[in-house]
């Protein structure tokens, strides 16, 4: 059988993709269908490659259960786009990117907002959490938590 293969974007690829992909990496595992499922996370940007995600996204993920183990890398347009069946950017901004390195209209098929997936319509982006504070942090992962499952209930 083969996985669905899921890559979620943000900017830096060390605060809230990471944490996505570590979220729906606990809900797959939680639901026993890890193996159906292959997941990543990327940034549109080059900041961050090669390192760990945020000392401080670490630090609340764990204290929700989730590691964040994942090592930040730049979104590859010519290999990404081939391999993942859904690419999922986190804001708006993200998505234009995303757009904008897309080949084809079988690349931007792939393309989705990570907010697509909400039930709480209150937000129609997951913010960058980096240049705040805990708070931040915080709803980014209960803004998480909900469109993973979201997105879990779309494609299963």
């Amino acid at each position: 059988m083969d996985k669905t293969k899921i890559l979620f974007v943000c900017q830096g690829n060390i605060c809230r993709s990471p944490s996505a992909e570590a979220v729906f990496n606990g809900l797959i595992k939680k639901a026993g269908i890890g193996k159906q499922y292959e997941v990543d996370s990327a940034g549109t940007s080059a900041y961050h490659v090669g390192e760990q995600a945020d000392q401080r996204m670490q630090s609340h993920a764990k204290r929700r259960n989730y590691n964040l183990t994942s090592i930040s890398r730049q979104f590859n347009p010519h290999t990404d786009f081939d391999y993942f069946d859904y690419i999922i950017g986190m804001d708006d901004y993200n998505m234009q990117s995303l757009k904008n390195t897309a080949r084809n209209g079988n690349d931007l098929n792939k393309l989705y907002k990570m907010t697509d997936f909400s039930s709480d319509g209150r937000y129609d982006e997951v913010p960058d959490p980096y240049y705040g504070g805990a708070d931040g942090f915080e709803l980014v992962l209960d803004l998480l938590e909900d469109a993973c499952e979201g997105l879990l209930r779309k494609i299963s």
